[in-house]
């Protein structure tokens, strides 16, 4: 958020949640930005974290095919490579196999193994986990998140098996966009014209930042963003290389993971 901004945008928001009137907050949010009393990344935001109660954890999670976890069994040094290879400050624990999750260890205790040179076990410094339902509202998430002081969830299938991995990071990026930090590459600019004609877009770039920046203008009532918007057409998360079509342009994935779509090429279809 730029510099003086903050302020404006709080304003907004206590102007917003105070207000006695009876429309929904949806219309109330879209209006303050029409009005120029928040800016497209803080309507966006605020939208986000209304949703958050109408999506579930299975719709957020890493799923239990791109884990990154460890065997009880596994050796402290083994642990603390698979941290450093990964990059995660928190590795899940199992038993036999990924739906017996027996705990959680964290970096910093590791740390202290190893500081101290104790001779001590896995189990003796991994922490219990926390299990959540598939069908477990992201709010929810949140807020035990908050009151647990917790970062990390695993989630498990109507049969008690492992289905995958929650995060407090994967919670926030719902509400402000990917989260990088210094184990992820830097990232182009958002919008870049080709020399071909087409176009190289963030899959979190507003529909408004596209008509906006390049004259492309899609619209739809479900999404906000051309992530969302090319997830919609598709009925799913698309993959790299994935092509799709909406009549007036194609849309061709260049880097998408489980929950979202990061980049795309986008080209005008020539009538």
């Amino acid at each position: 958020m730029e510099e003086g901004s903050e302020s404006r945008f709080w304003s907004a928001l206590r102007s917003i949640f105070t207000s006695r009137c009876e429309a929904p907050l949806e219309e109330i949010i879209t209006e303050a930005r029409k009005d120029g009393e928040l800016k497209n990344e803080e309507f966006l935001m605020l939208l986000n974290v209304l949703k958050l109660s109408h999506k579930q954890a299975v719709e957020i999670m890493v799923p239990r095919t791109d884990l990154i976890c460890c065997e009880v069994n596994d050796s402290m040094s083994d642990v603390a490579r698979t941290m450093i290879e990964s990059g995660h400050s928190r590795v899940p624990i199992y038993r036999e196999n990924r739906d017996h999750m027996v705990g959680v260890v964290h970096a910093k205790d590791l740390m202290n193994y190893f500081i101290e040179d104790k001779d001590v076990s896995l189990t003796s410094i991994m922490r219990a986990p926390y299990f959540i339902p598939e069908t477990k509202n992201v709010r929810e998430v949140l807020l035990e998140f908050q009151g647990k002081k917790n970062h990390m969830a695993i989630v498990i299938d109507e049969y008690g098996g492992t289905s995958g991995v929650v995060t407090l990071e994967d919670v926030l990026e719902e509400i402000v966009g990917e989260i990088e930090d210094e184990y992820d590459s830097p990232k182009p600019q958002e919008i870049q014209v080709q020399q071909d004609g087409s176009f190289y877009v963030s899959g979190r770039t507003p529909l408004d930042e596209l008509k906006d920046e390049l004259g492309i203008d899609i619209r739809s009532e479900q999404v906000e963003t051309i992530g969302g918007y090319v997830c919609h057409i598709a009925g799913k998360v698309p993959q790299a290389e994935e092509e799709f079509f909406d009549g007036s342009f194609r849309f061709k994935i260049r880097e998408a993971d489980a929950k979202h779509i990061q980049w795309m090429e986008i080209t005008p279809v020539v009538r």
